[in-house]
């Protein structure tokens, strides 16, 4: 090999090749276009030599390379066979023989030569290590043709009888699919072994490419053959259905679909979305889970009633009967239900529009007042479907949008189900406990409602599981709630809040005899002619078995009652009249559990005030006391923040004016005044305690005794004013209930009152209008001072 290198030429005609690198040992097909480069073949095979300089260019698209733009080294090739084609250009077969160093570049005679030093393997010692790396190589070319690399078989001898590691790397890195960088990069190795372990590598690399294509081949013919098998088998399993008669019922299944989209009175783009499906359902296998999830969808959008609705009833006096057999008193809001029906009317004379762009009801008020069996009078009264769907709790924006029907189990929304339980498209549907939706990340639900909710939106409510819009605007939706603040302003924009308050002893009564009591007569399987409730034992139970609002508890006191008589019969086998009396309600039921509140007896720093809670009216005392002390102010009593400002307003307030007041200045700095709301473990907040805690305090220093029979509500500010609150006729009644004939309130309320109170409880309760806490004081304490008691030192 040295005295062939030995004989080799210094000077060689060069051809700069693009995108191609020959090894030494390569025989390779080269194209010659370039006149420089033809002119170089003809120059080589004129010197009878046949030698040629192959070098790759840096840049592909240069035309006329310098030295700079070539790599410096490359193959001393010798051609083997030379050819003409027609279009002027060459193909030639060259061999690569060795590695050369171009020295030196020049151009002659229209083509480059180049001056090169000949670059031989250095003779390296064998070690186990190359051993190794030889055998591996071999191994993994072995390995590559298993795995369908095309490799002519005489080189696959020549690689396993090469013992150089030089040379085996050269032959190997021939048959590689290298980029020309790649390939050039191994070119410049010189060192036989480290070339031989980076062309390991690369083939390693190509290895385990050609494992990944067969194993995607392997996969992608599996999955072939098992489509392949499936059409099969469904052939021959629609050859037995042709047989069995069961393609018909496929078929009719299809018809009947195709019968109930034409029938159910859907939009045309509805109805397009609708016949899509049917289509594709009609490609697919019977029994594919595909084929279940379009049936389930194409159920809902048949069965929705997309053109039925019900006639309203639009007789007012008819509603108005009905609205009173359900309901006693509520005037308010029947007057409303009357004033839609009124306007439903006179647009349905003059237009044959269905629909009408009404408010939204919501009913706010404490429980067991009637919100909710309002409700089914107004949809009995319109002669409409009614539905109620509960929200409390509820916390998934999808219960009220639906799930999209790529989830597994996906069902349409509260709304769109209770359209389809309704069968009508103009039902009412009442929307119970607004207030107590909840919010998580599976989003906001009340954010959902506005849409629902908007009569300019809702005319196109899109539900996420049928995905096309369904006209809500002919629906009447009525919302129910104990308490607004918990509700999103943007959803209580929507509605208008009709305010239910808790009902008087003597509403009560009423109801109690018209509807409760007839009711769990029949409920219980009796009747009027064999019990009898007096109105004492009515009103005994209403004060000592029940403390509410509505009438829910009272109701459940009277079940219970008459329960205990039914038993009563079917033990002794005999049936008679049972006339109930306070004392039945006492055997029956046990010892009262509430008693009146009212102070008998007139006290320094006792002041009856009055609250709102979400169940109705309470009595709030609220009491003061003094000790030795630096004229520190102690609240206690699981007061909130508001409640907390209003003490310290009405203590300065009384600082400020202690003088007027009789209270002597000196008693700031030597007392602690501690105030205390009982009921210590139910948090209280609020403004309007205000007044009342002003006259405790007053009435503490001054020595001056509270009325025991008056009672007080109102905000107080620093100036002394009394300011309106809320909840007046809760707190009015509460007042009424504990026996307490006279009611301090603020003059800024008076029209409300005056305009919501029944006038009987008007009559049977002294109403006091005040601005000024002075006015409140002047009516609450006794001119008479109390002296302290001395203790014995």
């Amino acid at each position: 090999m040295e005295e062939k290198f030995l004989e080799l030429p210094s000077k060689y005609p060069l051809i700069p090749t693009r995108d191609l690198v020959v090894f030494p040992y390569m025989v390779m097909p080269l194209f010659i276009g370039r006149p420089f480069s033809i002119k170089a073949v003809e120059e080589a095979i004129d010197n009878n030599n046949r030698y040629i300089f192959l070098a790759l260019q840096k840049d592909k698209d240069i035309e006329k390379p310098s030295l700079k733009d070539i790599h410096e080294i490359g193959v001393v090739a010798t051609i083997i066979r030379m050819m003409k084609l027609e279009d002027e250009r060459l193909k030639v077969l060259v061999q690569g023989v060795t590695r050369g160093r171009i020295k030196q570049l020049r151009k002659t005679n229209g083509y480059y030569e180049v001056e090169v030093d000949i670059i031989e393997d250095e003779e390296v010692e064998e070690t186990i290590e190359i051993e190794a790396l030889k055998h591996s190589t071999r191994d993994l070319i072995d390995k590559a043709i298993s795995l369908g690399k095309q490799i002519i078989p005489d080189l696959v001898e020549i690689i396993k009888s090469i013992e150089e590691p030089g040379r085996l790397a050269d032959v190997v890195a021939s048959v590689l699919d290298l980029k020309p960088e790649e390939a050039q990069e191994i070119l410049y190795i010189l060192d036989p072994v480290e070339r031989l372990r980076v062309v390991h590598d690369k083939l390693l690399k190509e290895v385990g490419i050609l494992e990944l294509q067969h194993k995607i081949r392997v996969s992608a013919r599996e999955a072939i053959e098992k489509d392949q098998r499936e059409y099969f088998l469904r052939q021959q399993i629609k050859a037995i259905q042709e047989e069995l008669g069961e393609k018909d019922e496929r078929k009719e299944e299809i018809e009947n679909y195709r019968k109930k989209i034409e029938e159910s009175g859907m939009p045309d783009y509805v109805k397009e979305e609708a016949e899509k499906q049917l289509k594709r359902l009609e490609k697919m296998h019977p029994d594919s889970a595909e084929a279940g999830v379009i049936r389930t969808y194409l159920d809902w959008l048949v069965e929705l009633p997309w053109n039925k609705r019900t006639k309203d009833r639009l007789d007012l006096k008819l509603a108005k009967k009905i609205l009173d057999e359900d309901h006693y008193d509520l005037e308010k809001i029947k007057e409303r239900i009357l004033e839609y029906l009124a306007v439903l009317k006179l647009k349905k004379q003059k237009t044959k529009d269905q629909s009408i762009k009404g408010p939204i009801l919501c009913f706010v008020g404490p429980p067991g007042v009637g919100k909710t069996s309002l409700g089914k009078s107004i949809a009995k009264a319109l002669g409409r479907k009614f539905i109620r769907i509960s929200l409390g709790g509820v916390r998934d924006e999808a219960e009220i949008r639906g799930h999209r029907r790529t989830y597994v189990g996906a069902l349409p929304g509260k709304i769109i189900q209770a359209i389809k339980q309704a069968g009508t498209k103009n039902p009412v549907i009442m929307l119970d406990e607004v207030d107590k939706i909840g919010l998580d990340f599976r989003g906001d639900p009340t954010a959902a409602l506005l849409e629902v909710l908007d009569p300019e939106q809702n005319r196109e409510f899109v539900d996420h599981y049928l995905g096309v819009p369904f006209d809500l605007s002919e629906v009447m939706f009525i919302c129910t709630a104990n308490r607004i603040d918990t509700i999103s302003r943007p959803l209580l924009d929507r509605m208008e809040v009709i305010r239910l308050s808790g009902y008087s002893e003597e509403e009560k009564l009423m109801i109690a005899k018209k509807y409760l009591i007839p009711k769990q007569l029949k409920e219980n399987g009796l009747d009027e002619k064999t019990v009898e409730f007096t109105d004492k034992a009515i009103q005994f139970i209403i004060r000592g078995y029940t403390r509410e609002a509505g009438v829910r508890n009272l109701e459940r006191q009277i079940g219970s009652i008459i329960r205990k008589i039914a038993k009563e019969i079917v033990e002794k086998g005999k049936k008679k009249k049972y006339k109930i009396t306070e004392k039945t309600v006492k055997k029956l039921l046990g010892s009262p559990i509430y008693t009146l509140e009212k102070e008998e007896k007139d006290e320094v720093g006792v002041v009856t005030g009055l609250a709102w809670t979400e169940v109705g009216g309470e009595i709030l005392k609220i009491e003061a006391t003094k000790m030795p002390g630096k004229g520190n102010l102690i609240l206690t009593g699981s007061l909130g923040d508001v409640m907390k400002e209003s003490a310290k307003i009405a203590y300065s307030y009384v600082k400020s004016k202690a003088q007027e007041l009789g209270i002597d200045p000196e008693d700031f700095n030597k007392y602690d005044v501690h105030v205390h709301v009982p009921a210590g473990a139910i948090p209280k907040d609020g403004p309007s305690a205000g007044i009342a805690i002003t006259t405790a305090i007053t009435s503490l220093l001054s020595g001056r005794p509270v009325r025991s029979d008056v009672a007080m509500t109102g905000e107080i500010t620093l100036t002394g004013k009394v300011l309106p609150i809320g909840g007046l006729k809760e707190k009015i009644l509460a007042a009424k209930r504990a026996g307490i004939k006279n009611v301090i309130l603020p003059k800024g309320n008076k029209e409300e009152v005056m305009s919501d109170l029944p006038a009987y409880v008007r009559k049977s309760v002294n109403l006091i209008f005040v601005d000024h806490i002075d006015e409140v004081l002047k009516i609450a304490l006794k001119d008479k001072k109390i002296e302290p008691e001395k203790s014995e030192s």
